[in-house]
């Protein structure tokens, strides 16, 4: 985890930005338990409150399910939820762009499509 102390963003909001960022990748699995809020702040030097919050968020958006007496765990169906949500964001923000930054160039879509391809090679 990578926090930006003095950056804009709140920091419960990039507590819940980097355990998103981990149950997308996999590197926080389905149903397995998530570094404690004990574990975090002390890690990162972070008040346990601001993480809480971060993994509440979390918790809100049936990400994370709170255990009684066990912690936090990743809920099956995060991950895949997750990537679907992230690939709409990349269509509507970033091909949406690019799109109309190809058409403002003169790239036809053919070609374009060529330059897609092009850049996955390298």
């Amino acid at each position: 985890m990578d926090f930006d102390f003095s950056g804009p963003q709140p920091l419960f909001v990039q507590v819940a930005d980097q355990l998103r960022a981990g149950i997308a990748s996999g590197a926080l699995p389905e149903g397995e338990q998530v570094p404690s809020t004990t574990e975090i702040s002390r890690t990162y030097t972070i008040n346990p409150a601001t993480v809480l919050k971060g993994m509440t968020m979390l918790v809100d958006e049936g990400l994370l399910e709170k255990r009684r007496g066990l912690g936090m765990f990743v809920v099956p169906g995060a991950m895949e939820r997750l990537r679907r949500e992230e690939r709409e964001r990349f269509e509507r923000d970033c091909v949406t762009d690019l799109v109309a930054e190809a058409r403002r160039l003169g790239i036809g879509c053919q070609e374009l499509i060529g330059l897609i391809e092009k850049g996955y090679r390298q």
